[in-house]
């Protein structure tokens, strides 16, 4: 339990204690990361549902609940993207991207990501109605967070040292993260029907391709990158769940 306990202090704003973690207990926090975001995707799901039954705006009540998910992750995930979106749009060798990465500010790459992606989630929650959006965003949120899994996957090494990126890379089978999808994928078929399973797809396909890249340009994966995966595949499951 002491992985799951990790994956919460990590994952959530919640006041879980543990202790200086291990190799071992931080591996074991990343599996546990799509069952925390599935938690945290009924929260936001919860929000849009209770929001609409009191005749707030859907994109109203969708925008809102993006914010309480960025809430509930201390907006880590959110700033792993856009810190990704400037690496990747900057010019230079791997160690040019990661400054810019680093330095914390908000190049015009960011601004636009976020906005595609954030609006993304919540046009596509405000399209989702009653139970089906509490258990869509569980669903969906959950398949991006597998994507911690795949670029934390054995084979591709820590871009720099230091930081949770250092500490995380490498250390999942590559059979980790397609199990969490396949998982998944019958989930989001009781949701949506087709759309479900296509959604839990389009997720995994983006991760595979984000870290493929990444990984060619950074030379190798980072905190911000497993960030940036969790946000675009919970957009894209999103997406076409509502459709």
């Amino acid at each position: 339990m002491s992985a799951l306990a990790l994956a919460l202090t990590w994952l959530t704003v919640l006041p879980v204690r543990t202790g200086a973690p291990s190799e071992r207990t931080a591996a074991g926090a990343l599996r546990w990361a799509p069952p925390v975001g599935a938690a945290l995707g009924a929260v936001a799901g919860l929000v849009v549902w209770g929001l609409t039954a009191l005749g707030v705006p859907g994109l109203v009540a969708g925008l809102l609940a993006v914010g309480v998910l960025a809430l509930g992750t201390r907006g880590m995930h959110v700033d792993g993207l856009a810190d990704t979106a400037d690496g990747l749009g900057c010019f230079g060798p791997p160690e040019r991207a990661l400054a810019v990465m680093k330095d914390g500010g908000a190049g015009p790459f960011a601004v636009v990501t976020l906005l595609v992606v954030l609006g993304a989630q919540a046009g596509s929650l405000a399209a989702l109605s009653g139970w089906q959006v509490v258990a869509g965003a569980a669903v969906a949120v959950a398949s991006g967070r597998a994507g911690f899994c795949w670029v934390a996957r054995r084979g591709v090494p820590a871009a720099r040292p230091g930081g949770l990126g250092a500490m995380v890379a490498e250390s999942q089978p590559a059979w980790v993260a397609p199990l969490w999808w396949v998982v998944l994928a019958p989930a989001g078929y009781a949701v949506a029907g087709w759309r479900g399973p296509a959604g839990v797809a389009l997720a995994a396909v983006l991760v595979v391709a984000l870290s493929a890249h990444t990984a060619r340009r950074f030379g190798g994966m980072s905190g911000d990158v497993l960030g940036a995966a969790a946000e675009l595949g919970t957009a894209a499951a999103l997406l076409l769940l509502a459709a």
